[in-house]
């Protein structure tokens, strides 16, 4: 196959594949299939992983791998390339046998349902990468998820049966829940239960530095290095969270939010006068008019820009910072709705500490129903669906978010019940665990499974760590899922009908007509 072949994203062209010279994404065909070779190569290493021992090292770069093909990580086929190579040696090192790789083009060329079955697993532990590279970071792993890998890898090349591709597809979700979990008492652990927290989204007049992505411990370290020196911080999009954590927020110079969703940062990072740190996925191509300001670290690369190695010295951006001196009076933003202030901080511990007054109410009827609206965003227009279902849920539903989905409705007003804001973020894609913990504590509590819960999930996809959430929520049996805006391109009809009959998981429609559905369903 000599052109681009590309799905994995929600953004796919016409929904069915990215081919010829670039992708939607704006990834180039030569990065998207040196990208396919570091998979091949990765499921190689799995292989000789059979007839050698993995090390530390070994599981790092498996994790390394997986989390560099995601979609908006890398756009450097110089870097993707020259982790291939490690991939090879690493491989040397553990197996003295020869182990061929695995050309990738057989799996998108394989049959609908095989195709289908075996990308939602791959694309599932690229997901699932992600999370275990963070808490790896953090010094947390787990030797059942890391063992996981290796065996999803070697069935993606060697695995026929629809029956047991499709067994594995759950059990990718089994352990994404385990690695979850894992990364959610990484974080907890390192900086302390999150709590709710308000979040302004006007920039004050001096020297800043906006910090995009999802590594918590890179912010840390940026955080540590500012200290004392004039320049304020601001998350943007998925790092929101961050205003959350105890250990966070006692730097006094962590001051609010700048822009809205990901999606957006082309047009919000126009002139930008201060720097832009990307710690994790979602970058996009990157324009003239800031591209002198951008530095990335961990595994994003994108060419030409400074990237931050393992040192993590932030002394580049320190003075771009103070090169740059940020606005001369404060500047006044908005969020998607054009509200001021934004929320955050409403994960599991801080929910479930109100888990008796939310029951009372709800067997008050103060609370007739739950949504959890969220996922991953993008910039198609169709993505208004989200907001206009936000607004249009009635006034005694709460509303949980999740992932950079809630810039679509976070700063809204909507209320609150008996002192509970009708809006709680629960965080981002790396929080799912929160919110998957609440439904559960929820259903516990009035003594039901989760799908007897008055409880809608109305879920927006995007890229891989939005599909491994999506596979432990099937892992759980949870039922009558809408999710949009378009169903996946890799989801043959074959696997899209035992989806269907299995979990009722429905496509989005018209808002209202999904309201009234979610509404009358319980």
């Amino acid at each position: 196959m000599d052109e681009m072949f590309c799905f994995q994203c929600q953004q796919t062209a016409h929904n069915e594949k990215c081919n010829g010279k670039a992708g939607v994404c704006g990834k180039k065909s030569d990065t998207a299939k040196a990208q396919d070779e570091l998979i091949g190569a990765l499921i190689g290493l799995a292989k000789a992983a059979e007839c050698g021992t993995p090390t530390d090292s070994t599981d790092r770069l498996v994790l390394k791998g997986l989390f560099t093909t995601i979609t908006n990580v890398s756009f450097n086929t110089k870097t993707v390339n020259e982790l291939t190579a490690e991939v090879e040696e690493e491989k040397r090192k553990i197996c003295k046998s020869k182990v061929d790789n695995y050309d990738l083009s057989r799996l998108w060329e394989a049959s609908d349902d095989i195709r289908s079955l075996k990308s939602l697993i791959l694309f599932g532990i690229k997901g699932m990468a992600a999370y275990a590279y963070h808490a790896l970071v953090l010094g947390k792993t787990d030797s059942e998820v890391n063992s996981f890998f290796y065996t999803a890898l070697r069935a993606i090349e060697g695995e026929s049966n629809p029956d047991k591709l499709l067994g594995l597809v759950l059990k990718t979700g089994e352990v994404n829940f385990r690695c979850m979990a894992l990364l959610d008492s990484a974080n907890t652990e390192s900086y302390g239960n999150p709590v709710p927290t308000v979040v302004p989204l006007t920039i004050e007049k001096g020297p800043f530095i906006v910090v995009s992505g999802h590594d918590l411990h890179d912010l840390k370290l940026l955080l540590e290095q500012t200290e004392g020196k004039g320049i304020n911080i601001y998350t943007h999009s998925e790092m929101l969270p961050a205003h959350g954590y105890p250990e966070l927020k006692k730097y006094k110079h962590l001051k609010g939010n700048f822009g809205t969703g990901w999606q957006n940062q082309q047009s919000e990072f126009h002139n930008i006068p201060a720097p832009i740190l990307f710690t994790t996925n979602c970058i996009m191509p990157v324009r003239q008019s800031y591209s002198d300001r951008v530095f990335t670290t961990s595994v994003v690369s994108y060419p030409e820009l400074v990237h931050i190695g393992d040192d993590k010295d932030f002394s580049p951006v320190i003075a771009k910072a103070l090169e740059c001196g940020g606005y001369d009076e404060d500047k006044e933003m908005t969020g998607m709705n054009g509200g001021h202030t934004v929320m955050t901080g409403f994960a599991h511990n801080a929910v479930l500490s109100r888990a008796d007054e939310i029951v009372a109410l709800v067997k008050q009827g103060k609370i007739k129903h739950f949504f959890l609206i969220g996922g991953c965003d993008g910039a198609s227009p169709s993505r208004s669906y989200y907001t206009d279902f936000a607004k249009a849920t009635p006034p005694d539903t709460l509303i949980l978010t999740l992932a950079c989905g809630k810039y679509r409705i976070n700063d809204l007003d909507l209320g609150a019940i008996e002192g509970i804001p009708r809006i709680l973020d629960c965080g981002q894609c790396n929080d799912a665990y929160s919110a998957i913990r609440i439904a559960l504590a929820l259903a516990d509590a009035f003594g039901c499974s989760v799908n007897d819960l008055p409880l809608t999930l109305v879920l927006s996809w995007y890229e891989q760590k939005a599909v491994c959430i999506l596979l432990t929520l099937l892992y759980l049996g949870i039922k009558n899922i809408f999710l949009g805006p378009t169903l996946p391109a890799f989801i043959s009809p074959g696997v899209l009908d035992i989806l269907v009959k299995n979990y009722n998981i429905t496509p989005t429609d018209v808002p209202e007509k999904d309201l009234a559905k979610a509404l009358g369903r319980k």
